[in-house]
């Protein structure tokens, strides 16, 4: 029953933000600095985002193989520094990626990789929350930045618990209550039950945000660690669209029921 309450007060909480956004014409713009902002002076994150690099496949500098394009690292200072034998698991999950990655089997995300797949997501912004929708699955993470308290604080879960707060221009992101499913990337970059993010959300321009993120486990890591990238505005795009990837993976597979009755009627 909790988790059954839990799962309906998230989404309540959704439809509520999103049904009772401002449209974009309510917000003022502001001269300062350059960036837009909303009625109460914030800095207006509002719009469709989306990461250019390749982070997503690995987080590090990384030559190209099948189905994996070449990258550069996001990471500062270049490499992740793992335990010894966290390294060792790294290793392992690397060459049992194609399976082992739990985006293969279309689980979520988690955070922060959610953040800089390639796949566009938009940000809704109210005084008391903040909003993401993402195109992957329509995945969404709703931040509350109104001090309110973490309900079921202990709940591990695939996309953890987001609270934030304004420093200045930068909405700082505190992110907890991970489990140890997800992966950084598709290379097997992975964490414990024990991470903890800190991120920060900074608009350089009105097209631009750097997006920061210091990660936090010491079951995994040496020290904390920080990857940094900027997120640039689809100024093309006036909304989110789908990819179901549980869905298109039973359509290629043809697991996927076909029914004349639905908008998947036959090949």
């Amino acid at each position: 029953m909790l988790f059954g309450s839990s799962k309906l007060a998230r989404a309540g909480a959704v439809a509520a933000l999103l049904l009772g956004l401002l449209p974009v014409s309510a917000f003022a713009i502001q001269s300062g600095a350059g960036i837009p902002r909303t009625a109460d002076g914030k800095p207006n994150l509002q719009g469709i985002w989306q990461v250019r690099n390749r982070a997503s496949y690995n987080l590090e500098d990384h030559a190209a193989r099948h189905g994996m394009p070449p990258g550069r690292s996001v990471v500062e200072g270049g490499t992740i520094p793992y335990q010894p034998a966290a390294a060792e698991q790294r290793a392992r999950n690397h060459a049992n990626r194609e399976t082992a990655d739990p985006l293969a089997s279309c689980y979520m995300p988690g955070v922060p990789r959610i953040m800089y797949m390639e796949h566009p997501f938009q940000i809704f912004q109210t005084p008391d929350h903040i909003a993401m929708l993402f195109e992957w699955s329509l995945v969404y993470r709703l931040i509350y930045t109104n001090g309110e308290s973490r309900p079921y604080a202990g709940i591990k879960t695939w996309m953890g618990d987001s609270r934030g707060r304004w420093e200045g221009d930068t909405l700082v992101v505190e992110v907890s209550d991970h489990n140890d499913r997800s992966w950084f990337d598709m290379a097997g970059n992975f964490h414990s039950d024990a991470l903890r993010l800190a991120e920060r959300y900074t608009m350089l321009d009105a097209d631009t945000i750097e997006y920061e993120v210091t990660v936090e486990d010491p079951q995994v890591f040496t020290r904390p660690w920080t990857i940094r990238m900027p997120l640039y505005r689809h100024a093309d795009m006036d909304r989110i669209l789908e990819y179901h990837c549980q869905a298109e993976a039973e359509e290629a597979s043809g697991a996927f029921e076909r029914d004349p009755r639905t908008w998947f009627p036959g090949p």
